[in-house]
């Protein structure tokens, strides 16, 4: 969860600290825009571009839209959700920042360092936070508010990484670098075998671990609308780049009922919203399914709207995740 999603509370610095109320990000939407009690009135927005990640973007633009509402966005980059912000502040990129980073994948724990100061006024996320627990009385006795302090912290379990990146600026794993599963590595289960059909995962589904859903798909919306991701962006980010129109992707069986060409503008709607853009057909998708890829900007499309907006925020029946692929759709010429 890479987004801060915090009701607004006060205390005195000796004070019992406030609850802190959890807001579900796939909810945002709903929660800016009435289901919250009492209401959000203020919104911090961090490592995220909520307008074009979350679910039901048009109910989180009208919940970005509230005069009442008070919205700071913490970015490197002016996103489509910066133009909802009434303070937009800074953030330093990795050039600029020490942290700790392991790539997708891989077995290395990496020391970065910065390559340059920050750019003007750019601060990292631990400067600000640390600040604002300053600021608002929020410390608490043994917090690690100084860098060294928080990576000790978030270290603590294993000192040999410690010592080996204050040695060799990186640390791997007691196994290596090119761990053989089941030889070097196990899973955490009690008996160290895989399980299949966990019975505390199986309680917690409402129809089983493995209970049939169905089919979202109605009569007035009958193609599986799904949004993969591209090489051009990850999730969102680096979405500034790409300044071209992105098209839809239709199987021609779909296309050819609907009168539609490669190239002609379209129209992609469901209840939750609609998108306007071009069309491509291509012959090696599956018929009944479009596809309109995730992390598209404002501008990648005709009328500023993506995806998301015609994704429901309903959640998985584990883990409370994202049914972005649960978009069920229909597609017509512009009119």
């Amino acid at each position: 969860n890479s987004g801060a999603w915090r009701a607004r509370g006060e205390r005195a610095a000796n004070a019992t600290p406030a609850q802190t109320r959890i807001v579900n990000m796939n909810k945002v939407g709903a929660m800016l825009t009435g289901d919250a009690d009492p209401p959000i009135e203020l919104l911090f927005v961090y490592n995220n571009n909520p307008l074009q990640t979350l679910p039901r973007q048009e109910e989180v633009r009208r919940g970005l839209a509230r005069e009442d509402l008070f919205t700071v966005v913490f970015e490197q980059v002016r996103t489509d959700t910066c133009h909802w912000a009434d303070l937009l502040l800074p953030a330093t990129t990795f050039l600029e920042h020490d942290d700790l980073a392991i790539g997708y994948g891989a077995m290395r724990l990496n020391r970065v360092r910065p390559i340059i100061a920050p750019v003007g006024e750019a601060r990292s996320n631990q400067a600000v936070f640390s600040e604002l627990v300053r600021r608002l009385g929020l410390e608490q006795p043994g917090d690690p508010i100084e860098p060294a302090d928080l990576e000790a912290a978030i270290l603590s379990d294993t000192p040999s990484a410690i010592e080996a990146l204050a040695r060799d600026g990186a640390a791997l794993p007691a196994f290596g670098s090119r761990p053989v599963q089941f030889v070097d590595v196990f899973p955490l289960t009690p008996d160290r075998k895989v399980d299949l059909y966990p019975a505390a995962l199986d309680a917690q589904a409402p129809d089983g671990l493995y209970g049939f859903q169905p089919d979202p798909a109605t009569a007035d919306f009958p193609l599986a609308l799904i949004s993969p991701a591209t090489a051009r962006t990850v999730s969102s980010s680096l979405g500034q780049l790409y300044r071209d129109q992105v098209p839809l992707t239709m199987h021609p069986d779909d296309a050819g009922p609907r009168g539609l060409a490669h190239g002609d503008e379209v129209r992609v709607w469901n209840a939750l919203g609609e998108v306007r853009c071009r069309l491509a057909i291509d012959g090696g998708l599956r018929p009944g399914v479009v596809v309109l890829p995730k992390g598209l900007w404002s501008h990648n499309t005709l009328n500023g709207v993506t995806a998301n907006a015609l994704a429901p925020d309903s959640l998985t029946d584990l883990g409370g995740g994202a049914c972005f692929n649960d978009a069920r759709v229909q597609v017509a010429a512009m009119p």
